[in-house]
């Protein structure tokens, strides 16, 4: 075999879909509708992690750059990605989208509200590029010791798909300390629930963006949600964010 000769790559499209495949998607549904989020184990390899936040210094796959503490965000930075995405981003993009499509039909369903979304990421998009947003808003995160995130939403227009999946690219323990996953719940006439959660390199978190209905006793209510990071103690933390609407 000549020395240059490589067995063809299994294509990026396919392994994505393969991958998000092999979860229990019903289990990960119930865990959304219960608590607002829920963790996709290993989603990504440690290899994979490392080469997606190599790419954070690369200024030619980025459309802007923030500075949270300039817009009274927090303390940190991230870079959104411009079209077209990166193989590995893109295409769970899209093979995300439909498994948490029918979550998203369903909140809307009990909230009463008209929205309900379609089965391909495809037809969302250009929903959302028919309104005016069609800025990508998958993004690139950084903190260092002293940054954190602060509670917020990622909304960007009026369409917004109600669940966005982050990925943690950076070891705890070895890359950085501090920097946990906060998602608070307001919820009407009650104290706020706080949730924490903890991810390991490769892990993903998916939760809701803005609002998802609670059952009570006298039916569906809606809670509002937001979400952030906590203070970084040491070290350097990378998160890549998966946002499925893009923005104005």
């Amino acid at each position: 075999m000549n020395a240059h000769t490589t067995t063809p790559p299994v294509s990026a499209a396919l392994s994505a879909e393969a991958r998000v495949a092999r979860y229990d998607w019903t289990r990960l549904g119930e865990e959304l509708n219960g608590f607002g989020c829920a963790v996709i184990d290993r989603l990504l390899s440690p290899e994979e992690c490392r080469e997606l936040a190599g790419l954070y210094s690369a200024e030619h796959h980025f459309r802007s750059h923030i500075h949270m503490a300039r817009h009274g965000f927090g303390k940190g930075e991230y870079r959104y990605f411009k079209y077209p995405l990166p193989d590995l981003i893109g295409h769970l993009r899209t093979a995300l989208y439909p498994r948490l499509s029918d979550v998203a039909t369903g909140w809307n369903e009990c909230m009463g509200m008209d929205d309900r979304y379609p089965a391909e990421h495809s037809a969302f998009l250009k929903r959302c590029h028919d309104a005016g947003q069609n800025r990508p808003t998958p993004l690139m995160l950084q903190y260092v010791p002293g940054d954190f995130n602060c509670l917020h939403q990622d909304l960007y227009g009026d369409l917004a798909f109600p669940i966005q999946v982050a990925i943690l690219l950076s070891q705890p323990g070895e890359d950085f300390t501090g920097g946990e996953f906060v998602l608070t719940e307001q919820r009407p006439r009650m104290q706020s629930r706080v949730e924490v959660v903890p991810l390991r390199q490769g892990d993903a978190v998916a939760f809701a963006v803005h609002n998802r209905p609670v059952q009570g006793n006298k039916g569906n209510y809606r809670v509002n949600l937001r979400h952030g990071v906590s203070r970084i103690r040491s070290g350097m933390r990378h998160t890549a964010g998966i946002i499925f609407h893009d923005a104005r």
